[in-house]
């Protein structure tokens, strides 16, 4: 089970794809709507695997809420055993043992190449436990055979680990490590090889792109460079990266946008604050001056581009004024959307020492002012799209169907789920082919709270 990231889902399918060349079975846990994982699902497993997140408090309680409920399961099966891996692992680490002794091993995200044979060694040794909790002075490489993932439309490349900002109130360079970019080859490899298995979309990631290459020393290719390589790939018709600093974005990059068609004209740019006192005291490096000239100079570059964001709220000492200022941001900005939460301390953070906490009854009164205002003002934009025909590339069946035809669902540029109707079967009439991966022109005819519906007005590869 994954808690968090994208870079942790992407680290989970890796390790179940390791486990799965070496000969182990994935066990068929099925989860209904709104059911969660217990022991009653769990029959006939010898080993549980969680991926966690601890960069906020309410992912890391869920973990341990988790691991309680569980704890039955192991008790019925005492040769049964659970692997926590992921940014909790890397806190907590062998204290985990104690609080849950079904746990034998512990790996932090660095450590993930070296967890498919620590698991088979436990599996071997039922009275063995395992740490992996070290970080390596470079980028650890994983099996290469097992780098490109099973044919999908979408896939996603990890360019990076770790992080070397220590913004005040963030955990990640404690959990994560350093930044340690991976060789330029070598992602450029894997992304061939996944547009080569039919991978249309490709999203690079890692804690700070923007700073990809930095730490490789004099004469390591750039981001920009990077970015430019992997779009100019044969076949690959989207590129999109997360997640960006403001501070590393630089004019090579924001050039990129306006030269390189498969580069998606969506960015997502975590501003973290709209006020410059705040923004100082998280220790970001920018100003909002600074961020609105990077939101000018790349929409200049890019007409059509659109911004989605992350908010702390109630950050110590943030005053009302303060959080006007954010207010105010999100009205001038117009994000298409924006991830929101309230500040909560993380261990041996520096904002964790900070004196002038926020009542965090007032922290959930901003955050449902600005959430409130951000859920206006994505509606006022996905209304502007109907009338209007946009590329989706289609990733199967929607789950709920209706008798006028059949209803798919996809993507556009812009990262917008839309619903696509195929009521005169453009669609259909491919089916000599799956239609995960085809993209589709459509007419938007609605615009829903979070997603687009409209009509297929053809169909291409």
């Amino acid at each position: 089970m994954t808690f968090g990231c994208q870079m942790n889902v992407h680290d989970a399918a890796w390790l179940d794809r390791a486990l799965v060349a070496r000969g182990h079975a994935r066990h068929p846990v099925l989860l209904g709507p709104g059911e969660e994982l217990s022991p009653q699902v769990l029959a006939g497993a010898d080993c549980v695997i969680l991926h966690t997140c601890s960069v906020r408090e309410k992912p890391e309680q869920k973990v341990y809420s988790l691991l309680g409920r569980l704890a039955a399961y192991f008790r019925a099966n005492p040769r049964a055993f659970c692997a926590v891996g992921g940014c909790v692992a890397q806190q907590v680490g062998p204290e985990l043992w104690r609080r849950f002794p079904f746990v034998r091993l512990v790996f932090g995200g660095d450590s993930l190449p070296e967890a498919p044979e620590a698991l088979e060694r436990l599996l071997a040794h039922p009275r063995l436990r395992i740490s992996l909790l070290d970080f390596s002075e470079s980028w650890r490489p994983r099996e290469d055979h097992l780098e490109a993932a099973p044919p999908s439309p979408q896939a996603f490349v990890t360019i990076m680990v770790g992080c070397d900002n220590w913004c005040s109130y963030c955990i990640v360079p404690s959990v994560r490590g350093p930044q340690r970019s991976r060789p330029f080859a070598d992602i450029l490899d894997e992304c061939r090889r996944l547009v080569d298995a039919g991978a249309r979309e490709i999203t690079l990631l890692g804690q700070n792109v923007n700073a990809y290459g930095l730490d490789l020393g004099p004469g390591a290719s750039s981001f920009a460079e990077l970015l430019r390589a992997v779009a100019r790939l044969p076949g690959l018709v989207r590129l999109r990266f997360t997640t960006s600093h403001p501070k590393d974005l630089d004019e090579a990059v924001i050039a990129a946008f306006g030269e390189e068609s498969t580069l998606a004209p969506m960015l997502h740019l975590p501003v973290q604050s709209g006020s410059d006192r705040v923004l100082e005291a998280m220790g970001r490096r920018y100003t909002v001056a600074h961020y609105h000239k990077l939101i000018d100079a790349l929409r200049a570059a890019r007409p059509d581009m659109a911004f989605s964001t992350d908010f702390i709220v109630g950050f110590p000492g943030e005053t009302e004024a303060d959080f006007q200022e954010t207010l105010d941001l999100i009205r001038q900005v117009r994000y298409a959307s924006a991830f929101s939460f309230c500040y909560t301390d993380r261990p041996g953070t520096k904002a964790s020492a900070m004196l002038e906490k926020i009542d965090p009854a007032q922290s959930l009164d901003r955050l449902a002012r600005l959430q409130a205002l951000q859920q206006e003002i994505s509606e006022s934009r996905l209304e502007t799209f109907v009338g209007h025909t946009v590329e989706v590339l289609l990733e199967g069946p929607a789950r709920r169907q209706d008798t006028a035809g059949l209803v798919l669902t996809g993507r556009d540029a812009w990262n917008r789920v839309v619903n696509v109707h195929d009521p005169e079967g453009l669609i259909r009439a491919r089916q000599d082919r799956s239609f995960s991966g085809m993209m589709v022109p459509v007419r938007i005819d609605a615009a829903l709270k979070h997603s687009l519906a409209g009509k297929a007005a053809g169909a291409t590869w």
